[in-house]
């Protein structure tokens, strides 16, 4: 086996008027991250899913924070997703499917993906508070539906109780790097996508 067969990973660049940013995601990792996108909340969120997701993850970027975050998150969601296309290539011999319920105090949440290349998200997050300190937390949701549409995942996240917006948050963040880390696990023996099409 490879190297680069080894070491699934991808890099992706992204310059637009409002936002330029740099990935680097390698799925075989062991959680290592460095993270600056000049918003603090969600450089936090991005470390724990990988850490949690045993990813390692380098994310750069510099955006028009001073209008507001929305165009920052979004577009390092749209990154991110690409650069998980990239790794996965032609998705053969992954497990393609994955779950995970994870606790955060009083918090539970539920993410379970399908890596189909059928973008498609399912967002059932009830949120206690707009903000978590400078953070809107409807951004959240924007960073999900960017990398569903941009990694192919058909995603599912549900909120099945919680208080503290936090909490709720780096819930979903944490069991989306499991989620993750499952469903894009090889299947040993097998070099084909999982699907009766013979295709993803």
């Amino acid at each position: 086996m490879s190297e680069e067969q080894q070491f699934r990973s991808g890099e992706i660049k992204r310059k637009t008027a409002e936002t330029d940013i740099a990935v680097r995601f390698r799925l075989d990792g062991n959680g290592k991250t460095a993270i600056a996108t000049g918003v603090s909340f969600l450089d936090h969120m991005l470390t724990l899913f990988g850490v949690h997701g045993f990813f390692d993850l380098d994310i750069q970027a510099k955006g028009d924070i001073d209008v507001d975050y929305h165009h920052t998150v979004e577009d390092v969601g749209i990154c991110l997703g690409q650069a998980l296309a990239a790794a996965l290539g032609d998705k053969g011999g992954i497990r393609r499917y994955g779950t995970s319920y994870l606790p955060m105090d009083e918090t539970l949440a539920r993410v379970v993906v399908d890596i189909s290349n059928r973008s498609y998200l399912h967002y059932n997050v009830g949120m206690p508070d707009q903000k978590v300190g400078s953070f809107d937390t409807s951004l959240a949701r924007e960073f999900m539906r960017a990398l569903a549409l941009h990694g192919g995942l058909t995603l599912h996240v549900d909120l099945l109780h919680g208080e503290n917006s936090h909490h709720i948050i780096e819930a979903v963040f944490k069991a989306l790097g499991r989620a993750l880390n499952e469903a894009t696990a090889r299947m040993p023996g097998i070099d084909r996508p999982l699907s009766s099409k013979g295709c993803l």
